[in-house]
């Protein structure tokens, strides 16, 4: 099978471009060696991390009005991690996690795209419990709610990296599963608050999700 086409494009924050290779077309994918089919990514999920999509777009633009000098911070389910690269290019300490085995690879592209040095990366999975990425003061995440039986896989993951002082915000776009969530953060000692976007213009179609906020 032939590799799947790619495209490039540059998203401005302010006077900040960031540059970022992505799939050019969702349907397309290349998994010569099985390695995604072993890890039970099907065909039809597996070019979802390399597109750029409206919730990471929101992260990152959200991510941009913050200021998070001093804050060592962690992306889960990080997909083309838009937000890690902005971050990264203010040198920011940060994460990033996704358990799609090209991920890495693409995200060393965009690194190098602007010219920026190596993000570290690590391919594990919500259900993994032995790694050694160790606790972070900040989290993030952009549509990562999008299976009510990952709820507890995901709550448990950022509960296991948080600090005992931690702020974790993600990107919900509507799903319908961030009540459960929210209900599980907060029985783990997390404050919860959500609130729309300040600004969305810049999706491509209007967002209808919230910005979602625990800290403890």
């Amino acid at each position: 099978m032939s590799s799947p086409r790619v495209k490039y494009q540059t998203i401005e924050f302010d006077n900040t471009d960031i540059h970022v290779r992505s799939l050019r077309d969702n349907q397309e994918f290349s998994d010569d060696d099985g390695i995604a089919e072993a890890l039970g990514i099907s065909s039809a999920s597996w070019p979802l991390f390399g597109v750029l999509w409206d919730s990471g777009l929101v992260l990152a633009h959200h991510i941009n009005t913050r200021e998070l000098e001093g804050k060592r911070i962690l992306e889960v389910g990080c997909g083309l991690a838009l937000a890690s690269l902005l971050l990264n290019h203010k040198q920011a300490n940060i994460t990033v996690t996704d358990y799609h085995p090209e991920v890495g690879a693409f995200l060393d592209v965009n690194t190098d795209l602007n010219g920026d040095e190596r993000i570290p990366f690590h391919r594990v999975g919500w259900a993994d419990t032995m790694n050694e990425m160790g606790l972070f003061d900040v989290i993030i995440g952009s549509d990562v709610l999008y299976e009510a039986e990952h709820i507890e896989l995901l709550a448990s993951f950022i509960n296991q990296h948080a600090k005992s002082t931690c702020e974790i915000i993600l990107i919900d776009p509507g799903r319908g599963n961030h009540a459960k969530f929210s209900k599980r953060m907060t029985s783990l000692g997390y404050v919860h608050t959500q609130a729309k976007p300040i600004e969305s213009d810049y999706t491509i179609k209007p967002f209808k999700g919230q910005v979602l906020n625990y800290q403890r």
